[in-house]
């Protein structure tokens, strides 16, 4: 542990991962809770066919990314409330064409030095100073919202009907959860790769459900699940040298299975 926090792109990559970890993992409660779990799959794929056009045009990935992102999330929340098709099959539709032109983007360039792996898988070294600064300070924000917008986010995770007899605008908190959600992503896709960035948001919720029950105990239960099979992930990664987001997935992936065996043992007993 010692010997990996001597490198600084490591220093980086673990304060920029602990921060999107945290905001992916409390971001993902309300998005599970009110069955908006896939529009993190749908949002990374849509992150992929942007930063594979910003490289091909030479162009800034993190200034051509969140606006995409950001459009893509606000559009994916209005035509799935408004859509005849139905919320997960128009995320599939947007996700899988904005992969498709992604890949086409980047294949249809010669001699270009663009590694695909990169984007799909992730990597530590894709994590420089400028980008390092700039999403800690942008993952603080999308933080301090979710703690200021809190209380909203509870009412209308659970009970849309009785936000809006209560005068709470839950279409405007609606959207500034997508907002939110698009800007983690994005923040946290070049580390982990848009292939596995939506697990941040599906596994330490699902996992902290498995063993609690009330909303405040699964919010701080998956934000400690989130950071810990970060911190586990990114050691197993250094010590072995395998993919840092596959290593992340899969240790979130036996945190979930002990606790879904801890509640087979409380059921019993």
């Amino acid at each position: 542990m010692i010997d990996m926090f001597s490198y600084p792109f490591m220093q980086r990559a673990v304060i920029v991962g602990l921060l999107v970890s945290l905001s992916a993992s409390l971001l993902g409660v309300s998005l599970v809770l009110r069955r908006f779990s896939m529009i993190g799959d749908g949002l990374s794929h849509v992150g992929f066919g942007a930063l594979a056009i910003a490289s091909v045009l030479s162009l800034s990935p993190m200034a051509v990314t969140i606006p995409v992102v950001v459009v893509a999330a606000i559009l994916l929340l209005r035509l799935s409330e408004k859509s005849r098709i139905g919320s997960e099959s128009m995320i599939a539709l947007i996700s899988s064409s904005s992969l498709a032109i992604g890949v086409m983007a980047i294949s249809y360039v010669k001699g270009t030095n663009t590694d695909i792996n990169n984007f799909l898988f992730g990597s530590l070294l894709a994590v420089g100073r400028s980008d390092a600064v700039f999403s800690i300070i942008l993952s603080s924000l999308v933080l301090l919202c979710y703690i200021l917008l809190y209380p909203r986010l509870f009412v209308i995770t659970f009970d849309q009907s009785f936000s809006r007899a209560s005068g709470i605008h839950t279409e405007r908190y609606s959207l500034m959860l997508a907002i939110l959600s698009a800007l983690t992503i994005v923040l946290g896709m070049r580390m982990l790769g848009s292939l596995l960035i939506s697990a941040l948001i599906i596994f330490p919720p699902l996992t902290a459900m498995r063993v609690f029950k009330t909303y405040k105990a699964v919010t701080i239960s998956s934000a400690v699940i989130s950071v810990v099979s970060f911190m586990a992930g990114i050691s197993l990664s250094y010590g072995l040298g395998t993919p840092v987001g596959a290593s992340i997935v899969s240790v979130n992936l036996i945190v979930f299975m002990l606790f879904s065996f801890v509640r087979v043992l409380l059921k019993r007993g």
